[in-house]
């Protein structure tokens, strides 16, 4: 009982010393204070009022920014253009200049330490085209993450009609970035970096000087908004994420801050089961297009327009030739048409076929005339010579293509015309056992046709060997150790966290004169130069070596 006593006057004692100056205040106050393990609420006032975020919309710009990096659709060393409209942001700012590049690493220590506003315009027309694409593109990332009273309307923070967030929801954006980019995160704790063009120091150093554990997030001010800031700090086993909407002065927000912090350490327990924060959901805007067809004059006349398929003149018939094999007989026109006429409107029309007959065997009869043939390439298969049957051990009737007869020939006519390509001398014989003995074969086998060229000896073939693991010979070195043991928990940490990169590479602890060095090998050179992004990232020595 007198414990719960000492926390209830602790509270009231907090709640008037954020309130007494908050209402000297032109900006309205909020806070929002949350276990960043289990992201359960410990303390709340107006924490869904609509506020203005100030500078603290830059933890989404670089929420995106990381994201993208992630994603693969941009590396830390992509040159992104400078507009004339993030070179003329209000301060505070880099200092860019219209129409330079500048290194996407360099933008997010620019926004993220100094909270530059051309920087974050900058890094927000880089990955959407425009600033307003990119304001858009960061509510529908804030709904994706349970924020659900923040909108967006540009990539810096200052004062713009419908643009505003909440102290619940700035508490979450935090506690995200914590655990959705723990390689990225140690950049809010610097209090100064190197941003291309100049140096720069941190925001938020008076707070993480001050207070013991803080190692982040974001500062921000304008007029309308007063003094924010939404933090995090670890003691122990415990780690807090807060934020302050509305402050005084850069004094009174840390001091706020400070004791909410103090109160909520003093009250979650040491240990509780972590629950880690689900991937963000993205929807997917679907856009349909209907198709508008303006009305014809023939769709909208009382009557519709009719084709007459009758007026239209009938196709006419044209005769092909035919070839007749020796098991069935094609009949022709009764009429045949003149050799020299090509008019297709002369052409009979084809009769229909009859059952094929079957031309067995006929003895050698006398020859009788043929009629004339309707193909238009009789003239010149007539004055040809006919092909020398080959030999048969016994006359036969067979033939390769005998003439086509009339179609009211009897099956005596078709025998005559099929005896009739038989020769009748007796001269030529053929009988196998008359046939003369085949020549010997050469031995000389020819291989293939050769050129003039080909004759000469052929040159000696080189052999090229590629090894197996071709592409994947490249690695990093990751600086130097005193002791073999720090090396490899440095490589199984860092193979543990990054495993989707380094699950496949070879982890070697190398001893030189001057320390142990580890490395990573086995990888492809683009995985090689991400991985050592990310290790510099963390504040450690990386080196990318290849072939």
């Amino acid at each position: 009982m007198i414990r719960i006593t000492q926390a209830a006057r602790l509270w009231a004692i907090l709640l008037l010393a954020v309130l007494a100056p908050a209402t000297l205040s032109a900006a309205p106050f909020a806070a929002y204070v949350i276990d960043a393990r289990t992201g359960q609420p410990i303390y709340k006032q107006n924490e869904d009022t609509r506020l203005h975020p100030a500078s603290l919309t830059k933890m989404m710009t670089l929420y995106m920014a990381f994201t993208a990096v992630e994603r693969g659709q941009v590396r830390l060393d992509s040159q992104f253009p400078v507009s004339s409209n993030a070179a003329a942001e209000p301060p505070s700012k880099l200092g860019l200049r219209a129409g330079q590049r500048i290194e996407l690493r360099y933008l997010i220590r620019a926004a993220a330490i100094k909270s530059a506003n051309d920087a974050a315009t900058a890094i927000g027309e880089g990955l959407a085209g425009s600033e307003e694409a990119f304001a858009q593109q960061m509510t529908q990332m804030a709904r994706a993450l349970g924020m659900r009273n923040t909108n967006f309307r540009n990539a810096h923070g200052l004062t713009q009609e419908g643009h505003y967030s909440t102290a619940h929801d700035m508490t979450i954006l935090g506690r995200r970035l914590f655990y959705d980019f723990p390689q990225y995160y140690n950049i809010f704790s610097r209090r100064s970096a190197d941003a291309g063009i100049a140096q720069v120091s941190s925001t938020n150093k008076r707070f993480l000087d001050a207070y013991e554990g803080a190692d982040g997030i974001k500062t921000g001010y304008t007029r309308a908004a007063g003094f924010n800031l939404t933090a995090s700090a670890q003691r122990g086993n415990k780690r807090l994420v807060a934020t302050v909407l509305g402050g005084t002065s850069t004094a009174h927000r840390n001091q706020v801050m400070a004791q909410l912090l103090d109160a909520g350490f003093s009250r979650v327990p040491n240990r509780v089961r972590e629950v880690r924060p689900e991937a963000p959901r993205l929807l997917a805007q679907r856009v349909v297009r209907r198709a508008q067809v303006a009305p014809s004059a023939a769709a909208t006349a009382p009557e519709p327009q009719r084709l007459v398929l009758s007026a239209s003149a009938p196709p006419v018939r044209v005769s092909r030739p035919t070839l007749a094999s020796t098991a069935a007989v094609v009949e022709t026109a009764p009429e045949a048409a003149p050799v020299g006429g090509l008019s297709l409107t002369a052409s009979a029309r084809p009769v229909s076929r009859r059952a094929p007959v079957a031309v067995a065997e006929a003895p050698a009869v006398e020859t009788a005339p043929v009629p004339q043939s309707a193909s238009l390439a009789a003239p010149v298969l007539a004055a040809s010579a006919r092909p020398v049957p080959a030999p048969r051990s016994r006359p036969t009737a067979s033939i390769a293509a005998p003439q086509a007869v009339n179609p009211g020939a009897e099956p005596e006519a078709i025998a005559r015309a099929v005896a009739e390509a038989v020769p009748q001398d007796g001269g030529a014989s053929m009988s196998l056992l008359a046939s003369p003995a085949p020549k010997p074969r050469s031995e000389t086998v020819i291989l293939a046709a050769m050129g003039e060229g080909d004759l000469a000896d052929p040159e000696a073939l080189e052999i090229v060997s590629r090894p197996s693991n071709s592409g994947r010979g490249w690695g990093v070195t990751l600086g130097m150790f005193k002791s073999k043991a720090e090396a490899e928990k440095l490589l199984l940490r860092s193979a543990l966290q990054d495993g989707a990169i380094l699950g496949g590479a070879q982890r070697h602890v190398a001893d030189t004169k001057r320390g142990f060095q580890p490395s990573f090998a086995n990888l492809t050179k683009a995985n090689a130069e991400l991985v050592c992004e990310r290790f510099i990232s963390r504040s450690q020595e990386c080196q990318v070596v290849g072939r």
